[in-house]
């Protein structure tokens, strides 16, 4: 008897624009072409995503809960639609969408159910006891940085033996260095002659904008032609807009809404810059470094991981807007060379280690694996 092709729902606490998805689009497309038959399943209604998955024939299916209320009938939807499919393995990624899975494992039978937190922390003390207290309904959790698994590991949120460290990967295909696209950008945005620092990410507290925008208004009195693009979207974006004005840096720091070109915007930047105040390995450090910027970040989570301290950037501790500000003061002063020979590190470092190709053998093989004693 010939068994079926190989089924993976992958559920998800929502579709929107941030690094876990970001993943998720890239490994899943990817499984596809292995020959994976791949389903997405988002507890709330997508936002973002959703063309990239089904113009590869994946599709994208919403349980439609709404955010921060807790609807105990998605239980059972998702058990009917596991009932009706039979997938091979149920991977989830984000916590609530974790505790749903396994929730729903108490209800239907599912093969191999993981789950993959994308952060070192996922919120309050309380989420990692209740990782710990539904873990036995998984088979794996996965986390995307060495630092952050190990930290799973410490405050108990899951066992040693039941804990694996998958970390996020890029295409080097689509983030590399790119001339054409840096001068057309350049042109574009009017940067010609600016030194410009690129960040990227969600306006909400994680990643700490304040500590940056404090820290850029120091490097203004030292350096008052650099700009900085501020791009994202988020719960703080008035805030943020506010603090910007109260800095007097509305001419110098721009905040720019989701791009769909943000390889070329990377390239049309001169350096990078992440103020986190905590991560888990975020993907925007791993494509930046392959575009070839030198980077400044904060020294939390997987950042040391991606970011080869006093090689590829230097790393300063969170919400330190001074440190911050001196570490992108001593990168405007080096020389081009420098700064491109910097470039080339990161770009060599996460090009051999984070490589999408290898990341997608890596979950191939991982399934197989815990697929195998199940048959």
């Amino acid at each position: 008897m010939i068994e079926r092709q190989l089924q993976i729902v992958f559920l998800v606490t929502s579709l929107e624009y941030g690094g876990r998805q970001t993943q998720l689009v890239r490994i899943g497309t990817q499984l596809k072409t292995l020959g994976w038959n791949i389903t997405v399943v988002s507890m709330r209604p997508a936002q973002a995503f959703t063309e990239e998955f089904t113009s590869t024939g994946i599709p994208v299916i919403s349980l439609g809960m709404g955010q921060g209320i807790p609807d105990p009938r998605a239980v059972w939807m998702l058990a009917k639609l596991l009932r009706q499919w039979q997938p091979h393995i149920l991977h989830s990624h984000l916590f609530h969408a974790n505790l749903l899975a396994r929730v729903t494992r108490l209800l239907v039978r599912i093969r191999v159910l993981i789950s993959t937190a994308g952060n070192i922390k996922e919120g309050r003390r309380w989420r990692e006891m209740a990782y710990r207290l539904t873990d036995p309904l998984c088979d794996l959790t996965t986390n995307v940085s060495q630092a952050a698994t190990e930290q799973y590991i410490q405050v108990g949120a899951v066992p040693a033996d039941k804990i694996f460290c998958v970390p996020n990967s890029i295409d080097p295909q689509c983030f590399f260095p790119n001339p054409v696209a840096r001068e057309h950008l350049r042109h574009e945005l009017n940067l010609e002659g600016r030194f410009v620092w690129l960040a990227i990410g969600r306006f909400e507290q994680q990643k700490d904008y304040p500590t940056l925008l404090q820290a850029f208004a120091q490097v203004l009195g030292q350096f008052p032609e650099t700009l900085l693009l501020i791009v994202g979207k988020g719960s703080l974006k008035n805030e943020i807009e506010a603090l910007t004005e109260e800095l007097g840096l509305r001419e110098n720091g721009r905040l720019l809404e989701i791009r769909n070109d943000i390889p070329d915007l990377m390239n049309a930047a001169d350096a990078y810059v992440m103020s986190s105040a905590w991560e888990g390995m975020p993907g925007v450090l791993l494509e930046a470094s392959a575009v070839g910027l030198p980077i400044v970040a904060t020294d939390v989570g997987g950042n040391r991981e991606v970011v080869l301290n006093e090689q590829s950037g230097f790393l300063v501790p969170c919400q330190n807007p001074t440190a911050l500000a001196k570490a992108m003061q001593r990168v405007i002063e080096l020389p081009e060379a420098e700064r491109q020979r910097m470039g080339n590190v990161g770009r060599t470092h996460v090009v051999t280690n984070y490589n999408l190709t290898a990341g997608v053998k890596k979950w191939d093989k991982l399934y197989r694996e815990l697929l195998e004693p199940k048959r």
